[in-house]
């Protein structure tokens, strides 16, 4: 049985034992959890800008690569680490997991969208009236805290399973991702569409990386990406943050 089929079979499961589990996931992944991520394109806009991305297959190129090479070598496999220490109420542990997230960005701009992502979840977390995020007030009170780190405390706390926290966190980079570029390239609504089945097909994959990789081998070097997100600064006119 190969790795996807397994992550169809454990989320199927889960999703039939406990419907409200699979409405947590869709709420910590929906477009409206007010975190701003939509307000960032994570290099997408340089990209447009000078041709590099610049129709639905460059989109999925560029998408593809950044999921394989980046999300799934340095977010998805610390997400997996955070969300270990918090079962094993591991707060320094998780910590270092943080600051190695925030270390692993590679422009300010990227990490001005990670820290600011994940201050807003934060803030969310804390309103909420329904969850007890006390536990957690430690974490809180870091300098900066990664969305990624956050991601992993609210997953927890809706009692949702590794796998299922790991496919979220992946649909709110390809959603964000695909939504950006739909605005920037330009795409059409039925490109996006079909943009958004491709690559959410290649989710667990990622996660099977992400999974499988070893503490050494945490991290991921973009030098393209990098530049565009930095270069973005300066870009004469701009529909994302920078």
């Amino acid at each position: 049985m190969n790795i996807q089929t397994r992550i169809q079979i454990i989320t199927m499961n889960i999703n039939m034992a406990s419907p409200v589990k699979l409405n947590r996931l869709l709420q910590l992944c929906s477009a409206n959890l007010p975190v701003g991520g939509f307000s960032f394109s994570q290099g997408l806009e340089y990209a447009t800008e000078m041709g590099w991305v610049n129709n639905q297959k460059s989109t999925f190129e560029w998408i593809e690569l950044n999921l394989n090479e980046s999300i799934a070598r340095t977010d998805l496999a610390l997400l997996k680490r955070l969300y270990l220490a918090l079962e094993n109420n591991d707060f320094e542990s998780f910590k270092e997991h943080n600051q190695h997230l925030i270390a692993c960005r590679e422009s300010s701009e990227l990490r001005l969208a990670d820290v600011a992502m994940g201050k807003a979840l934060i803030r969310l977390l804390k309103q909420l009236d329904t969850v007890d995020s006390e536990p957690y007030r430690e974490l809180f009170k870091q300098a900066q805290s990664s969305f990624v780190s956050v991601f992993a405390i609210a997953a927890y706390l809706f009692q949702l399973d590794l796998i299922s926290a790991q496919s979220g966190y992946c649909w709110t980079y390809l959603d964000n991702q695909v939504a950006a570029a739909t605005k920037l390239v330009p795409l059409g609504q039925t490109q996006a569409q079909n943009l958004l089945f491709e690559l959410s097909d290649k989710v667990a994959g990622a996660i099977n990386i992400a999974n499988h990789i070893e503490d050494d081998d945490i991290g991921a070097s973009l030098p393209r990406l990098a530049m565009a997100s930095a270069w973005h600064e300066t870009q004469y006119t701009r529909l994302f943050r920078s």
